[in-house]
């Protein structure tokens, strides 16, 4: 039988890490909407390509660094020899500021090549020349969040995340309001350099700039980045080559529907999953073997995921008419379909995301390469076999058709590899829940006002009841929040 106070700490982590996450959302909300207000769809979908060519070209260049050195560095930060942290700190930052300089030369010389690429002309050579700036500050400031997470400087990190956002808001709106879609460049560089700016004052606060260590150390560093590179770069490619597609097909307004959508699903639906990389997955690594308890990890991080994030879902289908307008503008109305059928998608995301850390928590590069190779192969021609089909409801389709194949996927290639297996109860509540969402779904269709929302609200209380129970069942958290409430 589990213990209450594990399903407790999973339930704490998620819900803080989950809020920190929904607060920015906030934030990026107030952002979009203004953004959707200003350039519409065609500038959205510009704002996107140029930002996959950033993110592209600096997982390429940087060596996996943000991710591998948070191992090595947290490693020196438990050492009491301070010494050795701010030497592994020095070389780190040497590797970061090469990384980060090559990827804006590479992002000066591919500028042809890269427009032609996304927009099959050579029209935007300049603005990809323009935005090679962006590159090496987005690679400076995902270096120096890397070395605050590593070192546990948490404060400090939610204060440069939060400035960031505000000076993203202040930075925007005044740009995009006076100058339009002729903006676009000017934001994405001056965002860009705002949020390196504001970190690397936290950073430097905490470890200021020292010339220690030998360079070739940081080798260390780019050893353990090559499944992150591979696995980074995939995704980007498969994203860059998703949009270019949608854009070689149809126009940039599209592009810019379609990253709308995107950006709801990954973004703001998936705050519940904040929490894995800062809290699951440490736990998953101390787990010394496979086995009962190992799978035990891992079957109780996605009960707790799914029984917080089915509600939520269930809820957002039958919501999303009226959200939609207000994240972002009625011209943005052509997406609802899409929208509600690709949220069925995040169920299994649910499912499966937990699972895939199994291979990094055993630094098994091998599996974490293979799975995320298959996997985004299968997004890619589900996206675009589906776009060519039925338009961007297909699009919708293929995003849940991927993600449920995904799950196949890594149900069987885990289970053979790591003998891990869901258990019974995680059977139990995911059928439960699933069935909500998919009625939800299929409330959808219903032409009349009142069985829409009579039907899509009575589904959510049933949906959140399920949850609510179990979750007051396995944690002392909620009955803690209710006595709390009563006094």
């Amino acid at each position: 039988m589990e213990k209450p106070n594990v399903y407790s700490h999973i339930l704490k982590s998620t819900i803080v890490f989950g809020g920190m996450q929904g607060f920015n959302v906030l934030i990026g909300l107030l952002r979009n909407k203004f953004v959707a207000l200003f350039i519409g769809p065609a500038g959205m979908g510009l704002v996107a390509l140029f930002t996959s060519t950033i993110k592209l070209l600096g997982d390429i260049t940087n060596l996996g660094l943000p991710v591998s050195a948070v191992r090595e560095l947290s490693k020196a930060y438990e050492d009491t020899d301070r010494s050795v942290l701010e030497r592994l700190v020095s070389v780190f930052r040497r590797w970061t500021l090469c990384t980060a300089l090559v990827g804006m030369v590479l992002c000066v010389v591919l500028s042809s090549f890269i427009s032609q690429l996304a927009f099959s002309s050579s029209d935007y050579t300049w603005h990809i020349v323009l935005l090679s700036p962006a590159v090496a500050f987005a690679t400076l400031a995902a270096g120096e969040t890397a070395l605050l997470k590593a070192t546990r400087k948490i404060h400090k990190l939610v204060k440069s995340s939060v400035y960031s956002l505000i000076a993203s808001l202040v930075i925007t709106v005044p740009l995009y309001y006076f100058y339009g879609i002729r903006g676009v460049v000017p934001v994405l560089v001056l965002v860009a350099l705002a949020q390196a700016a504001i970190v690397l004052f936290y950073s430097f606060r905490e470890y200021p700039w020292r010339f220690r260590g030998m360079f070739c150390e940081g080798y260390r560093f780019v050893r353990l980045g090559i499944a992150f590179i591979a696995g980074g770069v995939i995704g980007s490619i498969t994203e860059f080559a998703i949009r270019s597609s949608l854009s070689a097909m149809s126009d940039v307004e599209t592009v810019g529907l379609y990253n709308a959508a995107y950006m709801i699903l990954v973004t703001y639906a998936g705050t519940v999953f904040t929490s894995m990389e800062t809290d699951y997955y440490p736990r998953l690594s101390a787990v010394p073997d496979v086995g009962r308890q190992f799978n035990a990890v891992v079957n109780r991080q996605i009960e707790v995921s799914v029984l917080l994030l089915a509600p939520l879902l269930v809820a957002f289908i039958v919501f999303v008419p009226v959200l939609l307008p207000l994240l972002f503008s009625s011209k943005f109305l052509p997406v609802l379909r899409m929208l509600q059928v690709a949220v069925l998608s995040l169920y299994a995301r649910a499912l499966f995301l937990p699972v895939e850390y199994i291979s990094l928590s055993r630094k098994d590069s091998f599996a974490y390469i293979t799975v995320e190779t298959l996997s985004y192969v299968m997004l890619f021609a589900s996206v675009v076999i589906g776009y060519i089909l039925g338009g961007l409801f297909g699009i919708g389709v293929g995003m849940t058709v991927a993600n449920f194949s995904e799950l196949l996927l890594v149900v069987g290639f885990y289970r053979a590899r790591f003998r891990y297996a869901f258990s019974h109860k995680v059977v139990r509540i995911v059928s439960v829940q699933v069935l909500f969402g998919v009625l939800a779904y299929a409330c959808t269709w219903i032409d009349n006002p009142l069985g829409y929302w009579a039907s899509g609200l009575i589904l959510f209380a049933l949906s959140a009841i399920f949850s609510m129970r179990l979750l007051r069942k396995k944690s002392d958290i909620i009955e803690g929040l209710r006595r709390r409430f009563k006094r």
